[in-house]
């Protein structure tokens, strides 16, 4: 027994040395090569001057012996703006953007990671930059992995103050860091074509007025920083809660929002509580879509809303306590991906918490209110009932128990519960895909929204800026459906 232990102890020794031995041989034959888990490491489109996310790549060595790098070396040092850790070491000046002496052993791995801040090219388009990571092995092969990137020139602004008439332009993009304050009496203009980039947690707010006026095909766009993407499907454009949003507050008035495209933000509108008398905002073919909160916050104000397209949010899509609000062929639809606790698609109230905010006027004309729940829109009173709570839904798609009786402020709409509805609310429009975060929410041909409108109240043309030719219910008139339809009065 003793004899077979040691036998036993003698064959594992030769074992454990066997091993170690082969961990340790290294191959100078050039038949043994590295692989990459990318051949080209890609940073997408980056803004100049400013820093990147780190993108990594690994190292593998499947050749079935160690190999050494008696050399891994960036190839145009400083010049691009990439920065590189190999392993654990940086490739700086120091060290004259290289390392030395890197071993992989048999079936082992190495990590990479890159960033870049690239810099100014001088030019309006973005550049392509490309630099390469030279591994040179010991055995004389030479392998590259490419790193490339479209840089952009931008013209960056840290915590803009609006003091007076103020056009917000550049021919670069406009990057926001800190945000943009708009003076009591300042008035901060922005014209078609113009995209705003917001860092996270810049924002707009507005004490004084602000007028965004794009145009059909031209619209004004504010939307986050990130041009790259979180996964291969997802962009970060695409990712809620990227920027802060514009608030309007108690002393703005005569605000004016149109053709503009306000998405993935913090809250989009907000409308802080105001003298109802005036107008505070008028917002008409605009998209406010995927916020984190609230799309569209009104609290006590005075808004017009037109052929606006409210979709998406980890909040409610349009919250509205008390004021005077005007709601004209508008989509809202909640199919917010992000949080099963998502909110409403529309909640109308004339309290918050013990303040009466009485509810003069919410009237809803020749909208499309929709989403995933069987019920979409709440309205919640305060229990002292002499606070007004006035409010209409006409001609309107709405996705809550029918009411049975029309009355002065129900008036000939269509109840989308789910007896009606296939597939939840979804059936409305050409394309709702949560998992992949791609939308289309012109109307498909089998909503009921198509030609259910009162003609005599709606714009004159939609939100794309086409002239309608049917009366259709919601911001868009449905291309997919005959022009010949007749315009039911």
């Amino acid at each position: 027994m003793e004899k077979l232990r040691n036998i036993l102890y003698l064959l594992v020794a030769l074992f454990i040395a066997a091993a170690c031995e082969d961990d340790d041989s290294f191959t100078i034959s050039s038949s043994h090569k590295l692989t990459f888990s990318e051949d080209t490491l890609h940073l997408d489109t980056v803004f100049s001057t400013v820093p990147t996310r780190t993108k990594i790549f690994k190292v593998y060595n499947k050749s079935g012996d160690g190999i050494r790098c008696s050399k891994i070396r960036l190839e145009r040092g400083n010049q691009t703006g990439f920065r590189v850790n190999v392993d654990g070491t940086y490739l700086g000046k120091v060290n004259g953007y290289m390392t030395s002496d890197v071993e992989i052993r048999k079936n082992d791995s190495i990590m990479v990671f890159v960033e870049l801040t690239s810099p100014e090219n001088g030019k309006l388009t973005p550049q392509h930059l490309q630099d390469k990571l030279i591994f040179m092995l010991e055995s004389g092969v030479q392998q590259e992995v490419v790193l490339a990137a479209d840089s952009w020139d931008a013209d960056i602004k840290h915590d803009l103050v609006i003091t007076g008439d103020t056009v917000v332009k550049s021919d670069k993009p406009i990057i926001i860091y800190g945000g943009i304050k708009v003076d009591s009496g300042a008035v901060m203009r922005v014209n078609p074509g113009t995209t705003l980039y917001f860092h996270p947690g810049a924002g707009i707010e507005v004490y004084g007025r602000l007028i965004a006026e794009g145009a059909p095909g031209n619209p004004v766009v504010m939307r986050g920083d990130r041009l790259d993407n979180m996964f291969d499907y997802l962009s970060y454009d695409e990712v809620s809660g990227q920027w802060k949003g514009i608030t309007f507050r108690e002393s703005s008035y005569d605000n004016i929002i149109s053709h503009a495209d306000i998405h993935s933000a913090s809250q989009g509108v907000v409308c802080d509580s105001s003298a109802v008398d005036r107008v505070k905002l008028t917002m008409t073919s605009t998209i406010v879509h995927n916020c984190s909160r609230d799309n569209v916050s009104l609290t006590n104000s005075k808004v017009k809303l037109t052929n606006c397209q409210i979709t998406n949010s980890g909040g409610e899509c349009l919250y509205v306590a008390g004021g005077d609000v005007d709601v004209i062929n508008c989509t809202i639809a909640q199919f917010y991906p992000f949080s099963a606790d998502r909110g409403n698609a529309l909640t109308y109230t004339n309290m918050i918490g013990e303040i009466a905010y009485p509810l003069l006027k919410l009237n809803m004309v020749n909208s499309l209110v929709t989403g995933y729940s069987d019920d979409v829109i709440m309205f919640y009173q305060g229990e002292d009932e002499s606070v007004a709570h006035n409010y209409i839904f006409d001609h309107c798609v709405l996705r809550t128990p029918a009411i049975e009786k029309d009355t002065f402020n129900i008036i000939n709409n269509v109840w989308a519960d789910v007896k009606d509805t296939i597939r939840y609310g979804k059936k409305h429009f050409i394309l709702v895909d949560g998992d992949k975060q791609k939308y289309d929410f012109h109307l498909s041909p089998t909503s009921k929204a198509i030609a259910g409108a009162d003609i005599s109240k709606m714009p004159a043309d939609d939100l794309d800026g086409i002239i309608r030719k049917r009366n259709d219910i919601g911001c868009y008139e449905a291309d997919s459906v005959s022009t010949d339809t007749t315009i039911v009065k």
